[in-house]
Order: structure tokens, then C-alpha cells, then sequence
């Protein structure tokens, strides 16, 4: 990093005490939510394998041991941004629906949303798709290594952590019931005679670790290349047995999915969307993502002086939420599957239509109005031919970041398949995910309205940054709409604030429900805030008095946010977020070698 880099990315010189330790190392640092996921990223690493194959091998762990938040038949966008290339590369990990899933087809069945949980809701899973593009372009290590850590833990047991039992809604606890009168497959991996399993009794999985011998088996008879051999495993999961299970399933419970709707499917690698920002530029996936949000957020926030309004302060809080308010009605009115749909993206994230929005931003008052905009016509960045009518439509979640001393950096975001909402598979160990629950069945114009072949519009959104084309920091979090609030609240806290990155993670956070949610039945709530109790009296009162609707939650409730950053030394540094542990649901671990 040169000088000009150095200067931009300063660190406050006063740090503030923190939960957790600053964790550093020189050779690479992995940040996920369980230690054993971790854990398998760094043996990947001293295996001989980047950072690429340290955020694969970690995410099939925690696609194991975090059921609650993530399994396999789910989804996992990926940012990569390969050692000295200078670029950043976007691996579309989204689930794709089923060439018979139409609003009419949801209709016939007695549906006039997508159901939220459930055979219907599933569409071709992604997330496993996405790994073996991501390990056969940017990795070294072969499936059978990137894989061995989880074989081996759903082969011989892992102790059950809090989360997987009490985790609110997505734990076993919550579902118990569900398990025993609906989903069999379910009760018979997680319950031991009807009964919760004990805190840190072990569990295994007999039927994901069959899978994975049978993928590495498509592996070995591949012969050629390592690259060939990850292309069988591909073909295997997608073409071959695991997909015939998958639809024999869904068949057998009344689903739309068909073999030739996994023979047909496709991990999309795409360039990111991306702005520059206090001397950084960041980055994030596209429209099919809330990540843009992020970005559309920032560039509001370009036209305020943040440090002249106090961190954390009312009128710096009041400011953040009112751009956020402001990007996210955008989100609701354009963001769609960007292979399906023309959302007008660089029109959104320019700097004449940030500017226009922040002009919006009443200092006094809390807009109770959901107010998108329109970037073609307000800017005039677009033929009048290119114009399309719109009319304005009244916590489950892992990530993982690594890094490695020879420059490439990852941030993952796996999601979808939990649980709580779809019975496991007994053949195979995991759920089908429900993101088809997040479409809309009309109006027939709306962006994101379900259709054969159509990626759904999904909350999970990893973050890259970059300064002069060198990655510098990863970060991602869980939490549905709220993961790219907390992350902007991270992004500001460090580029702008200086704070090291841990204490950027532990700082007091909030985030807005004044917008649709993504999932059905897309409830929102005008006005509403929530926001953690540290901010303290002064400033929540200055705040309701400005006309938020206030949600005070305890302190260290709203965040759940990992980091990695290489600093200008070259030195590596991960951070994770104490709030879990203080919750006693969601682990979080950062490790370093």
C-alpha cells in the first residue's frame, strides 16, 4: 500500500477498550461464526491452499454445524478479489426458481404469496454451486481436501452449540413441535427420542457425510486436472445423485422442481458494483442483492460533513437513518434479478443522484414516507427509451472472511436452507432453502415478481474494499434487512472515524424497519428504529423527538458483524462480533496463523 493508501485508512490514535482482543497474523486470518469453521479455514491454509480455499473449506462447516442459520441448500454471494489483479470478482451464489414456479402456479395451489417455508418456497440451491466455481477459478486444494474438515465432524460428531437449540425462531427448541408433527426428517437428525439435545452433546450426520464420500468419489474417478476433478463434483451434486434426491423429495412432498431444472443451472460470475468512498472504494454485488443499498447510502452520505456531527451523536444517527430510509426505497422500488430484470444500477450509484437524494434529508424531522426515487428521469442518465413505468409498491444468515500473506482477500455470505423452514432431506443431510419467498406475485410489473428461471432478490451481501486496487478490508454480517445497515455503521466507523476493527464491530449500532422486508409477507413498519440502549438517554430522547418510533433493544443486540483487513505492512487482522457470545446463539470466532 503506498503512502497516498496509508494516509486514507487511518487508525484513531486514542482505541478504545474492546470485548474481544485485536487478532493479527502475518500468513492469514479467517473471521466466521463458529471456531470450527474457523478452524478448517486455516488447516486449509497450511495445507497449501489461499484464501479462497480457506472461506470454501469454512463455509462447508458452518453449512454443518449452523444448521440454524445456514445449510448447503442454500445460498452464498461471493466477493473475491484475486492477489494482484486488481480486480474484485463477484460470484452469484443465488438460488434460481423452478421453470414451473409462476404466480399462476402459486394460485392453483391456494397461494396468493409464496409460502415462507416449505417445499413450494425452494428453488435449485446456490450455495454449493458457488464454493466449487469459487475453488476451481481462485483455489489450489482439491474437493477432497477443501471437504475434509466437515466430513469428518458429520462423521464423528460435534458438540451442539446454544445457538443450534435456542436460537429465537431458527433454533431447535423454537421448531420442536414442527419436527415432530411435520418434518420426520428433520426430528429424526435433531432430536434424540423427541427431546432437545443436550449443550455440547455430540452430533453427527451420517447422511451429509454419505454426500460428501459420494462427491469426492466423482472427484477421484474424474481423473485429469484438479480443476476437472472440482467440474465432476459440480456435475455430481447438480446432474448426478444428489440432484436426483433432491427431486425425488421434492416430488414426493409436492414441489415444482424438476431434474432439468438442476441440469440447467448456471453460478453466474459477474463484475461487482462499486463506489469511492473516504479515500476507499467499495464494493458489492449487484441489484439481485440489497448491496447496492450500501452503496446508494454512502453516496448520500457524501454530501455531510460525519465528523463535524459527532460520532453516534442524535443528528449523526437521525442523518444515517434518513439515507438509509432513502436507498433502501429504492431497493424496494428497482432491485430484482439484474439477468432477468434492467435495474438502472450506475444510475442509482452516481454521485448527481446521491447528491439529489440527500437534498431530501430533513435534519429536523423523521420522514415517515417511503420515498424512492428515479434516477433516469431526476438525472437524466437515460434515453427516454430506456425508461420502464414503476409504480411505487405500497437472522439467519453466517458470513466468513479470510485473508492470506499473498494478497487475495474473500468475504462470503452464506445463507438460506435453515431449519426452521423446510424438513430435512433424509438421504442428504440438509434442507431445501425458501428464498423463493422472496418474490413478489404482483403487480405483474413489480421487479422482483416471481418466474421460471428468475433468481429472487435476497438480503445476503458480502462487502470488499479496496485502496488502489489492493484489498484492504472484508466484512459481512447475518440479519436479513438489516445486514447492509450494520455494515455501512462498520464501514463509517472505520473510514471515517478511524476506529481499529474491532472496536468499528463493537460499536453501539441501529438499524430502520421503515421499508418492505424482503421475506413474505414483506411487513414494514414507517418510522420504526431500532437501536441499542448504549446510545443513552440524550440521544434516543433527541431522536423520538424528531419523530422516530423508537424499538430500545439491550445493549449488544443489534451488529453481528465479521472483518479482515490487511494493513499497509502487510500485517493481517480479523475481528468478530461479541454479540453473540453475549446472546449465547451466535458464536463468532476470528483466527489467525
Amino acid at each position: 500500500m503506498n503512502v497516498a493508501s496509508e494516509r486514507s485508512f487511518r487508525t484513531a490514535p486514542t482505541e478504545a477498550t474492546t470485548f474481544y482482543a485485536r487478532i493479527f497474523g502475518r500468513r492469514g486470518v479467517v473471521a466466521s461464526h463458529h471456531y470450527f469453521s474457523s478452524a478448517a479455514g486455516i488447516d486449509a491454509l497450511k495445507a497449501g491452499g489461499n484464501a479462497i480455499d480457506a472461506a470454501v473449506a469454512a463455509t462447508l462447516v458452518e453449512g454443518l454445524l449452523n444448521p440454524n442459520m445456514h445449510t448447503i441448500g442454500g445460498e452464498c454471494p461471493i466477493l473475491i478479489a484475486p492477489a494482484g489483479s486488481g480486480e474484485v470478482i463477484c460470484i452469484n451464489g443465488n438460488m434460481v426458481a423452478p421453470a414451473r414456479a409462476t404466480p399462476e402456479a402459486f394460485r392453483a395451489l391456494g397461494h396468493e404469496v409464496v409460502p415462507a417455508e416449505g417445499i413450494l418456497a425452494a428453488g435449485v440451491p446456490g450455495a454449493f454451486g458457488a464454493l466449487i466455481v469459487a475453488a476451481q477459478r481462485y483455489g489450489r486444494l482439491s474437493f477432497a481436501d477443501l471437504s475434509a474438515r466437515a466430513l469428518d465432524l458429520a462423521r464423528t460428531g460435534f458438540p451442539v452449540h446454544a445457538g443450534l437449540i435456542r436460537q429465537h425462531k431458527f433454533g431447535i427448541a423454537d421448531n420442536r413441535e414442527k419436527f415432530l408433527a411435520q418434518w420426520p426428517g428433520s426430528a429424526a437428525l435433531y432430536l434424540r427420542d423427541g427431546a432437545l439435545p443436550a449443550e455440547g452433546s455430540a452430533m453427527t450426520n451420517p447422511a451429509f457425510a454419505g454426500m460428501i464420500d459420494y462427491l469426492v468419489s466423482a472427484e477421484t474417478a474424474a481423473g485429469g486436472t484438479r480443476e476437472q476433478g472440482l467440474q465432476a463434483v459440480f456435475d455430481a451434486f447438480y446432474k448426478g445423485d444428489v440432484a436426483a434426491q433432491m427431486v425425488a423429495f421434492s416430488d414426493e412432498k409436492g414441489g415444482l422442481l424438476t431434474r432439468a431444472d438442476f441440469a440447467a443451472f448456471e453460478v453466474p460470475v459477474e463484475a461487482p458494483v462499486s463506489i469511492d468512498y473516504a479515500g476507499a472504494r467499495v464494493h458489492k454485488t449487484s441489484a439481485w442483492t440489497q448491496g447496492p443499498a450500501l452503496l446508494q447510502t454512502l453516496s448520500i452520505l457524501k454530501s455531510f460533513d460525519l465528523p463535524a456531527l459527532g460520532h453516534n451523536s442524535a443528528d449523526y444517527v437521525h442523518l444515517v437513518v434518513e439515507a438509509m430510509k432513502l436507498a433502501f426505497a429504492d431497493r424496494e422500488q428497482y432491485y430484482a434479478d439484474t439477468r432477468q430484470v434492467s435495474v438502472p444500477v450506475e444510475a442509482l450509484l452516481s454521485d448527481a443522484y446521491g447528491a439529489l437524494r440527500a437534498g431530501l434529508v430533513d435534519m429536523r424531522h423523521a420522514s415517515a414516507e417511503m420515498r424512492p426515487g428515479d434516477p433516469v428521469e431526476d438525472v437524466a442518465l437515460l434515453a427516454a427509451s430506456q425508461r420502464r413505468p414503476l409504480t411505487n409498491w405500497g437472522a439467519g444468515t453466517v458470513h466468513v472472511d479470510t485473508m492470506d500473506e499473498e494478497g487475495n482477500a474473500c468475504a462470503f455470505t452464506p445463507s438460506g436452507a435453515w431449519i426452521k423452514s423446510a424438513e430435512v432431506m433424509p438421504a442428504l443431510g440438509f434442507p431445501l432453502g425458501n428464498r423463493l419467498s422472496n418474490f413478489h406475485m404482483g403487480p405483474s410489473n413489480h421487479p422482483n415478481v416471481v418466474a421460471p428461471g428468475k433468481r429472487p432478490r435476497t438480503t445476503i451481501s458480502p462487502t470488499l474494499v479496496t485502496v488502489d486496487g489492493r484489498p484492504t478490508i472484508a466484512c459481512g454480517s447475518m440479519g436479513g434487512d438489516q445486514q447492509d445497515q450494520w455494515q455501512v455503521q462498520f464501514l463509517l466507523n472505520r473510514l471515517v472515524f478511524g476506529m481499529p476493527v474491532q472496536a468499528a464491530i463493537e460499536a453501539p449500532k441501529f438499524s430502520s424497519e421503515h421499508f418492505p422486508g424482503f421475506f413474505a409477507p414483506h411487513d414494514f413498519f414507517p418510522s420504526r428504529l431500532r437501536i441499542e440502549a448504549r446510545f443513552g438517554d440524550a440521544v434516543l430522547e433527541s431522536l423520538a423527538a424528531r419523530g422516530h418510533e423508537l424499538s430500545v433493544g439491550p445493549d449488544w443486540t443489534e451488529g453481528f458483524l465479521l472483518a479482515a483487513e490487511r494493513h499497509a505492512d502487510g500485517m493481517l487482522e480479523a475481528g468478530c462480533d461479541p454479540r453473540g457470545s453475549k446472546s449465547e446463539v451466535f458464536p463468532a470466532s476470528a483466527q489467525a496463523w
